[in-house]
């Protein structure tokens, strides 16, 4: 009777145990949140295909985000991490960070300025860099109608000018900062932001150049173009964060470190990012800075 009433005890535990693992935890996906432009544009560029089939980078829909997307579900497959992510799509931020905090999320798609990321270091792994320093030039997006950037032609033109971004982007914000601008706007939801330069109430922001669009981003009656002449530098490196608290995170961080040891050794990063248009064409384009 007492090894009946024992046993009985250990099965109820476990089971009390097992109700209390989250769902996440037990399943062969892994939700992810992503905007819902960058995603829309991720399966254009992808066509059904597997990222691992991915060699060319260029084409139609191809961005820096696109390309980060493509890059860490990559390297991740090649590290041995195979399961499937199901994506929940919207307009998505800072609320991405809590979510990695907490363990509720597993990754993020769009990599991290370290800046940015070594603040979170107690709850996230940080990759090695995927965009390095000096490698990262951003383009001057402002509403196509707006004369006053469109003539820009100088470092000291700025003055003129207003732009907008978040001081929680850190390397944004000091790169801004840098600037002699008339007014620096905060604003820290994105899309907002475009909204806010779409509208002509602020100049403009700094975005990834996106030749594949022919520099232009359009979204819901938003619809920017990048100055044909000026990129700025911002001066930082990029990575990918994978939460700590999460139950695959330490295999998805140990996964993720060796692929892209792997696509660096092959030069794949380098030709990514290249091939999406993210390094300027110099024939055409200057940077923006100090004389």
């Amino acid at each position: 009777m007492g090894w009946t009433k024992l046993k009985f005890h250990h099965v109820l535990w476990l089971l009390l145990w097992v109700l209390q693992i989250p769902s996440y935890a037990q399943s062969d996906s892994v939700q992810m949140y992503i905007r819902d432009d960058v995603f829309a544009d991720y399966q254009r560029f992808l066509k059904d295909r597997s990222p691992l089939d991915v060699e060319d980078f260029s084409g139609g829909y191809i961005r820096r985000d696109v390309v980060d997307m493509v890059l860490i579900q990559k390297a991740l497959l090649l590290g041995g991490f195979d399961k499937k992510f199901t994506y929940q799509t919207g307009n998505v931020n800072f609320r991405n960070t809590k979510l990695l905090e907490q363990g509720k999320l597993l990754l993020s798609f769009d990599s991290y300025w370290l800046a940015d990321a070594e603040p979170l270091a107690q709850h996230i792994y940080i990759s090695e860099a995927v965009i390095r320093h000096g490698q990262y030039y951003a383009g001057i997006f402002y509403a196509p109608d707006n004369r006053e950037v469109t003539n820009l032609s100088s470092w000291d033109d700025l003055q003129a000018l207003s732009a907008v971004s978040t001081p929680r982007w850190r390397t944004d914000w000091s790169t801004l900062q840098q600037l002699p601008l008339k007014k620096h706007v905060i604003e820290h939801e994105w899309v907002a932001q475009a909204r806010m330069v779409s509208m002509q109430w602020v100049d403009f922001m700094l975005m990834p150049l996106m030749p594949s669009k022919n520099n232009e981003y359009r979204l819901e009656g938003i619809h920017l173009v990048a100055h044909p002449k000026w990129v700025v530098l911002l001066d930082g490196s990029r990575h990918f964060v994978v939460s700590k608290l999460h139950p695959d995170g330490r295999r998805a961080f140990a996964a993720l470190q060796k692929g892209l040891k792997e696509l660096r050794a092959k030069g794949i990063i380098k030709k990514a990012y290249a091939q999406a248009g993210f390094t300027p064409d110099w024939s055409k384009m200057q940077e923006l800075k100090a004389q």
